[in-house]
C-alpha cells in the first residue's frame, strides 16, 4: 500500500483477483437474483475476477434489516482477509448508517483494498475515506455492472480507474445514458435498460479559474444521515479546505426544497468558503425544466446566499443514479477548469 500524510491507497485490481461482493444495506440479490447473477457474470467474464460471495450477499432482505451488526462485521472480516483484493457492493438501500457503530475503519486502513459502491454505500465510502482510505464511488453489482454490456465505454472507464490502466486522465462524457432499467421481476429484464438518451452536456454554472482539490462526496440524501455523527468531518471548516465536493440525487427524486436545505446546511458549516469546486451529478428522473431549476438553485444558494462567487460549479455530470456512471475515488486530487471546460484526475487512486 501507499500511505500519504492522511491517505492510504489500495493496490490496483488485477485479472484473477478474488473480489468479494457484499450486501451491507438492502438485500436486493434475494429479491431479484437474476439481475444479481447478471452483474456477477460481467465481473467474472469481462473483468476476469474471481467472485467471493460474502455471507450477507444473498441474505434475505428482512434478515439483513434486522442485523446491522452482522453487516458491519462482515465488512470487517472481508478487510482482514488478505486473500481478497476488493469489495463491491451488490446494491444500495436506505439504512447503512445503522452499521456504523460496529464498522472498524482502522481494520480497513491496515488492510487496504478497493471498496466500490454508491447510493446508500456512500455511508461506508465516506466513513473509510474520512479515516484515510481511498474509496470508490461507482457502480454496484446490480445497478451498473449488470447493465454494463450496453455501455462499453463504461467498462473501459472502470478498468482505467480500478485496474490502474490510467494513473491520471480526463473525465469524459458517456455518449448515451439511461434513467431506468428494465423490469427486474421479468426474465428478460435482468440486465436490460430503459430508454436511452444522448449525452445532454455538462453545465458550467459558476467560476472562471482552474482549481484543484481532493474528492469527497456521494449521494446527497445519504450524506445527510452522517451529519452530526462522529463519522462526519467534525474538525471544522478547515477540514474542507481544497476539497472537491461531489453530490448527486437518488432515485427517490428529492424535491428541490430538500436539495436547497441540504445546500444551506453545507453553507452554514462554512463548506463553500473552503472547497475548491462543487460537482453535481446528473439528476435522475428530473425533467429538462427541473434540471434547469436545479442549476438555478445551485447558483442561488452557493453563490447568492453564501457568496462563493469564484467557486467552480458544474452540474449534469456523469455520476450518480443514472447509468453509466464514472468512478470517483474519494481522496485523490482532481482538477476543475471552467475555461477549458475539463475535469481531470491528477493521480492514481491505487498503489
Amino acid at each position: 500500500m501507499t500511505v500519504g500524510a492522511d491517505l492510504v491507497r489500495p493496490r490496483a485490481l488485477r485479472s484473477g483477483d478474488r473480489v468479494a461482493v457484499v450486501s451491507s444495506s438492502w438485500g436486493g440479490p434475494s429479491i431479484f437474483p437474476a439481475t444479481y447473477e447478471a452483474g456477477l457474470k460481467v465481473l467474472r467474464e469481462d473483468f476476469g475476477l474471481e467472485i467471493v460471495e460474502a455471507r450477507t450477499a444473498r441474505m434475505a432482505a428482512d434478515e439483513l434489516a434486522r442485523n446491522p451488526r452482522v453487516r458491519a462485521e462482515t465488512l470487517n472480516e472481508l478487510f482482514v482477509d488478505d486473500s481478497i483484493h476488493g469489495i463491491i457492493s451488490t446494491i444500495g438501500g436506505d439504512d447503512s448508517v445503522r452499521i456504523l457503530p460496529w464498522l472498524d475503519t482502522d481494520i480497513a486502513l491496515r488492510h487496504p483494498k478497493v471498496f466500490l459502491g454508491y447510493s446508500d454505500t456512500t455511508i461506508q465510502n465516506a466513513a473509510y475515506a474520512i479515516a484515510g482510505l481511498v474509496t470508490f464511488n461507482g457502480p454496484s453489482v446490480m445497478a451498473g455492472f449488470a447493465q454494463m454490456r450496453h455501455f462499453p465505454e463504461a467498462a473501459a472507464h472502470v478498468r482505467a480507474m480500478l485496474f490502474g490502466d490510467a494513473p491520471s486522465g480526463g473525465y469524459r462524457p458517456f455518449p448515451r445514458w439511461v434513467d431506468a432499467y428494465a423490469d427486474w421481476s421479468t426474465p428478460e429484464g435482468a440486465d436490460g435498460i430503459g430508454q436511452t438518451f444522448d449525452h445532454d452536456g455538462w453545465r458550467w454554472l459558476n467560476g472562471s479559474k482552474s482549481t484543484t482539490g481532493r474528492l469527497f462526496g456521494g449521494c446527497i440524501e445519504t450524506l445527510e444521515a452522517l451529519k452530526g455523527t462522529r463519522w462526519w468531518p467534525n474538525a471544522g471548516p478547515e477540514w474542507w479546505r481544497n476539497r472537491v465536493l461531489f453530490l448527486e440525487t437518488s432515485e427517490d427524486k428529492p424535491p428541490l426544497i430538500y436539495v436547497r436545505d441540504c445546500l444551506r446546511n453545507y453553507g452554514a458549516q462554512g463548506v463553500f468558503d473552503e472547497i475548491s469546486a462543487l460537482w453535481f451529478g446528473r439528476a435522475r428522473d428530473y425533467a429538462v425544466e427541473e434540471k434547469a431549476e436545479l442549476d438555478k438553485l445551485l447558483v442561488d444558494i452557493v453563490v447568492g446566499e453564501f457568496g462563493a462567487t469564484e467557486l467552480p460549479i458544474v452540474s449534469n455530470l456523469d455520476f450518480g443514479h443514472t447509468t453509466p456512471q464514472w468512478v470517483l475515488p474519494l481522496g485523490i486530487h482532481v482538477a476543475t477548469d471552467p475555461a477549458a471546460r475539463t475535469l481531470h484526475w491528477l493521480e492514481s487512486p491505487s498503489a
